[in-house]
């Protein structure tokens, strides 16, 4: 199985008439996508009814749902009410997220401020670890917790550094932002080689089952010195990176990913161009690995 589908809604879902998120799962089942990930971004002030009815349409539609934790969580904070506070977003998260029937929550880790990367590293492993502890204390370690990989030089959450968090327990799995490692590489994931070091490094570092199963943000990007500036559709083509390369090695390695597009305003729509091309590709090598094909 592979997921594809938009973090947020659409301009269009909008435009078509559409205001409530609870209609989404219908409108990207006819659209043909099978993944929502919904946004707590600002914060977690969804009414349990609602997150509730978009679970029930989501199951109804076979829709997998995720849920995006607040962006201010900061796991790598030296104040300790902004950890405990960011302990706390998580716990609202998770039980939203349950509410709605949400398999994962996906969580930034956080900035490197007024301290070394190793002592934020230190700090926010700590924060995490008690947000485990204290989500299995709550009945809620069966909702899968995903540290993203950011894409900002003053934000923790580089490759490495998201490998040592996901280490923490056999049942985090990391979110691979490709629009923000190719921010920090400064347009570096370009091949399918550059594409295959990622996941060499999340296989090594976590096992083959979580390289399996890994959550991928996925849009083009505009960076600079400093990393990400700002996202952009799949039709800005002068923005990279592109997802031809990166479907041919989930192909190759077999992986059954979440791919959740973060394109600006277009990313249901960018959803169903990417399943488009990874089909396509998984098309063309099923062409190529036949006998007749192979003989040739």
């Amino acid at each position: 199985m592979i997921w594809f589908g938009p973090a947020g809604n659409s301009d269009s879902f909008y435009e078509q008439g559409h205001a409530h998120s609870w209609e989404m799962p219908q409108w990207l089942r006819d659209m043909g996508l099978n993944a929502y990930e919904y946004q707590c971004t600002k914060s977690v002030n969804i009414k349990p009814e609602t997150a509730g009815e978009i679970g029930e349409k989501a199951r109804e539609c076979n829709v997998r749902l995720s849920v995006h934790a607040p962006y201010y969580i900061n796991l790598s904070s030296t104040e300790r009410e902004k950890r405990d506070n960011s302990v706390r977003y998580i716990l609202d998260t998770l039980r939203i997220a349950r509410t709605m029937g949400a398999s994962r929550i996906i969580v930034h880790p956080g900035y490197v401020s007024g301290t070394s990367r190793s002592t934020a590293v230190e700090l926010a492993l700590a924060t995490l670890k008690e947000s485990i502890d204290k989500a299995e204390e709550q009945g809620l370690s069966d909702i899968t917790l995903c540290p993203e990989v950011l894409g900002k030089n003053n934000q923790l959450g580089r490759l490495e550094e998201v490998m040592e968090l996901c280490g923490l327990d056999k049942r985090l799995i990391p979110c691979l932002d490709f629009a923000h490692l190719h921010s920090l590489t400064q347009g570096g994931m370009n091949t399918e080689e550059d594409f295959e070091k990622v996941f060499e490094t999340v296989g090594k570092n976590l096992g083959k089952d979580r390289l399996k199963n890994v959550h991928i943000h996925f849009s083009r990007v505009e960076y600079g010195k400093g990393g990400e500036k700002k996202h952009w559709s799949y039709s800005d083509t002068e923005y990279g990176p592109d997802f031809d390369p990166l479907a041919r090695v989930i192909l190759k390695l077999g992986l059954e990913p979440v791919i959740i597009c973060e394109s600006r305003g277009t990313m249901a729509e960018d959803a169903l161009t990417l399943k488009n091309i990874f089909f396509r590709e998984a098309a063309e090598l099923a062409k190529k690995s036949r006998p007749e094909a192979r003989s040739q």
